[in-house]
């Protein structure tokens, strides 16, 4: 079965309220840590002309998000970017399922993180009856052999679901909708799923069952402390990579002929000033 189901000393998840959790400070310290070696991961991969795909998948507020921006804040988006499809549009439904996905696909020397992905023809669109069971079956049966034909053609294929408790949940789904910088990130789709937690349970089993393979395997992380769980997904993509690092390239930063020039305009248009 999958990666870290109960972690990798086979213990449960520890709930993110405990004292464990790890602060905002020590968080702080650490993640900027891990963004130099995501850097230079990301130089390894233009020098060698890799291509890495990353897949996140989890429960509604697990932290895909939060994850995600964890490691494309620190890179350049000409060689990393995130993708989150919205659903398919009339004539997307018609196409064979992978397609939009594909032109989604990192180039030399980029990487793409999915914010969910095709797998969600295994979870919400089965659990919230988008398609249908022989839908969902076709794909369990054909998504191996569309990520083996990925992985031969040299693609880094690396597969994450995201853990948390259904009380974290509700902890998590009440605090968007008070809060209104996070309430976007509530939908009526996401309030449905609330009373479906054990279905989407069990389609995610099915889905490991049928899809975590020796070359595309599935690592499950615990996300009830959401920090932590950061920390622990960028360590794990980091160390199933080779060691990335390269000589820094030496730049020269020699002194300014003279003083620094102030910014001037000719024309009738001048900056803004900040009133505070």
């Amino acid at each position: 079965m999958a990666n870290g189901k109960n972690g990798k000393n086979g213990k449960k998840p520890g709930n993110g309220s405990d004292k464990s959790r790890v602060s905002r400070s020590d968080y702080q310290a650490r993640v900027e840590q891990l963004q130099v070696e995501l850097n230079q991961l990301a130089r390894w991969l233009q020098h060698t002309g890799k291509r890495l795909l990353v897949l996140i998948e989890g429960r509604d507020t697990a932290g895909k998000g939060g994850v995600i921006s964890a490691i494309t804040d620190a890179l350049a988006p000409r060689w990393c970017r995130a993708v989150a499809l919205s659903k398919p549009s009339e004539r997307e439904t018609t196409q064979w399922y992978f397609q939009r996905y594909v032109t989604h696909l990192p180039a030399a020397g980029e990487i793409v993180l999915f914010d969910r992905s095709w797998y969600n023809r295994a979870g919400v669109e089965a659990v919230m009856g988008y398609c249908t069971p022989e839908q969902t079956a076709s794909f369990l049966r054909q998504v191996p052999v569309f990520e083996q034909l990925l992985v031969d053609d040299g693609l880094l294929l690396f597969k994450y679901w995201l853990c948390v408790d259904q009380a974290l949940q509700e902890e998590r789904f009440a605090e968007r909708l008070s809060d209104p910088l996070k309430r976007w990130k509530l939908s009526p789709v996401d309030l449905q799923a609330r009373a479906r937690y054990q279905a989407y349970g069990e389609a995610r089993d099915r889905m490991l069952q049928a899809t975590h393979t020796p070359h595309a395997p599935w690592t499950l992380v615990d996300f009830n402390d959401q920090r932590r769980g950061r920390l622990t997904l960028i360590r794990h993509l980091l160390d199933q990579l080779p060691d990335t690092a390269l000589p820094e390239p030496q730049m020269e930063f020699p002194m300014l002929p003279g003083k620094p020039r102030r910014e001037r305009f000719a024309g009738p248009l001048r900056p803004i000033r900040s009133v505070a």
